[in-house]
């Protein structure tokens, strides 16, 4: 079966912008491509606070993905947070919520809580109250959390990404057979990158 692999990270803003475009390229894919989110892991542990500098660069990203693609932020994150540069937390709380098949509703809540409700998802125990919105097993969710084996799923899902030669996100490769194809990112619309999917597809099955 074909698989198009989606490296991303939670907290990366230009996934947050490709989001609704990713939404509308799901819909539309050939029923027998297997979908399969990577994590790429943007910046690892840290506990110290992000420099003023850093954050004045984030906040300017911010205002470039929106501006080219139209997805929404608030801007209040800045003020009301005490930001670090730090995902793999927000990557391991996807891992930690796909053992109760929560993975794409994790996803969604960290990009809520970080992009339109200046919520930290550095911080652990923000992810644990987002398990907790999502109807979770709180405890569950908060012991699978710190875990060695989601650790070592996050390390394996990193040296997926390397494998698929991507090192920036988000990216979109498609496997078929033993060949990878690196399908463009289109922020705005999916048809360019479908377009490439069905070419692809066609390509190999000649």
């Amino acid at each position: 079966m074909p698989t198009l692999f989606h490296i991303h990270d939670p907290m990366c803003s230009w996934c947050w912008g490709y989001r609704n475009t990713w939404d509308q390229l799901r819909l539309h894919l050939d029923s027998e491509i297997d979908v399969v989110n990577v994590l790429g892991g943007l910046a690892p542990d840290t506990d110290a606070p992000m420099p003023l500098a850093q954050q004045h660069t984030i906040a300017s990203y911010w205002k470039d993905v929106a501006a080219a693609t139209g997805a929404q932020f608030n801007f209040d994150f800045w003020r009301l947070c005490k930001p670090r540069r730090s995902t793999f937390p927000a990557c391991r709380a996807v891992l930690a919520a796909s053992n109760q098949n929560a993975e794409q509703p994790m996803i969604d809540a960290v990009q809520q809580a970080y992009y339109l409700r200046a919520m930290n998802p550095s911080n652990n125990d923000t992810l644990v109250v987002l398990a907790g919105e999502l109807g979770l097993d709180v405890d569950l969710f908060a012991a699978e959390l710190l875990s060695a084996e989601t650790e070592s799923k996050l390390q394996m899902e990193l040296s997926l990404r390397r494998e698929l030669g991507v090192n920036s996100f988000p990216s979109l490769v498609l496997k078929v057979d033993d060949a990878l194809y690196p399908i463009p990112v289109d922020y705005r619309e999916h048809r360019p990158a479908l377009a490439a999917i069905d070419s692809f597809l066609g390509m190999a099955r000649r």
